[in-house]
Protein backbone atom coordinates (compact mmCIF):
# COMPACT_ATOMS: atom_id res chain seq x y z
CA UNK A 1 0.00 0.00 0.00
CA UNK A 2 1.39 3.32 -0.82
CA UNK A 3 0.91 6.65 1.11
CA UNK A 4 -2.68 6.48 1.18
CA UNK A 5 -4.98 4.83 3.85
CA UNK A 6 -7.12 1.66 3.27
CA UNK A 7 -10.82 2.65 3.42
CA UNK A 8 -12.83 -0.82 1.85
CA UNK A 9 -15.74 0.15 -0.28
CA UNK A 10 -18.49 -2.61 -1.02
CA UNK A 11 -20.94 -2.13 -4.49
CA UNK A 12 -23.56 -3.92 -4.76
CA UNK A 13 -26.95 -3.46 -6.66
CA UNK A 14 -29.88 -5.72 -7.36
CA UNK A 15 -33.87 -5.04 -8.47
CA UNK A 16 -36.02 -2.71 -6.60
CA UNK A 17 -39.77 -2.78 -5.54
CA UNK A 18 -40.21 0.76 -6.45
CA UNK A 19 -38.06 3.34 -7.73
CA UNK A 20 -38.73 5.51 -4.88
CA UNK A 21 -37.56 2.69 -1.75
CA UNK A 22 -34.26 1.08 -0.96
CA UNK A 23 -35.99 -2.11 -0.36
CA UNK A 24 -34.97 -5.09 -3.21
CA UNK A 25 -37.28 -7.95 -4.96
CA UNK A 26 -34.81 -10.92 -3.97
CA UNK A 27 -31.78 -10.31 -2.20
CA UNK A 28 -30.42 -13.53 -2.50
CA UNK A 29 -29.90 -12.26 -6.89
CA UNK A 30 -27.96 -8.60 -5.78
CA UNK A 31 -25.53 -8.31 -7.47
CA UNK A 32 -22.13 -8.33 -5.68
CA UNK A 33 -19.70 -5.75 -7.97
CA UNK A 34 -16.69 -6.08 -5.31
CA UNK A 35 -14.80 -4.86 -2.49
CA UNK A 36 -12.82 -1.67 -3.10
CA UNK A 37 -9.94 -0.49 -1.25
CA UNK A 38 -10.77 3.12 -1.86
CA UNK A 39 -14.09 5.68 -2.77
CA UNK A 40 -12.08 6.34 -5.97
CA UNK A 41 -12.22 2.77 -7.22
CA UNK A 42 -15.59 2.00 -6.54
CA UNK A 43 -17.01 5.18 -7.59
CA UNK A 44 -15.52 3.93 -11.25
CA UNK A 45 -17.12 0.07 -10.82
CA UNK A 46 -20.27 1.78 -9.00
CA UNK A 47 -20.90 3.93 -12.43
CA UNK A 48 -19.95 1.10 -14.99
CA UNK A 49 -23.03 -0.47 -13.07
CA UNK A 50 -24.97 2.14 -12.93
CA UNK A 51 -24.57 3.04 -16.70
CA UNK A 52 -25.43 -0.42 -17.94
CA UNK A 53 -28.58 -0.44 -15.94
CA UNK A 54 -29.95 3.18 -17.03
CA UNK A 55 -32.83 2.04 -18.94
CA UNK A 56 -34.36 -0.17 -15.91
CA UNK A 57 -36.08 2.02 -13.48
CA UNK A 58 -36.28 -0.06 -10.85
CA UNK A 59 -32.69 -1.37 -10.94
CA UNK A 60 -30.18 0.79 -8.12
CA UNK A 61 -25.99 0.35 -7.20
CA UNK A 62 -25.22 1.53 -4.17
CA UNK A 63 -21.85 2.26 -2.62
CA UNK A 64 -21.24 0.88 1.15
CA UNK A 65 -18.62 2.38 3.19
CA UNK A 66 -17.18 -0.36 4.49
CA UNK A 67 -14.42 1.19 6.64
CA UNK A 68 -17.02 3.15 8.96
CA UNK A 69 -18.87 -0.09 9.79
CA UNK A 70 -15.71 -1.38 10.52
CA UNK A 71 -14.10 1.35 12.38
CA UNK A 72 -17.10 4.20 13.19
CA UNK A 73 -14.29 6.33 14.38
CA UNK A 74 -13.86 9.14 12.43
Amino acid sequence: MADSQQLLHLVFGGELTDPQSTEFVDTESLDLVGIYPNYKSALVAWRSKAQASVDDANMRYFIVHMHRMIDPEP
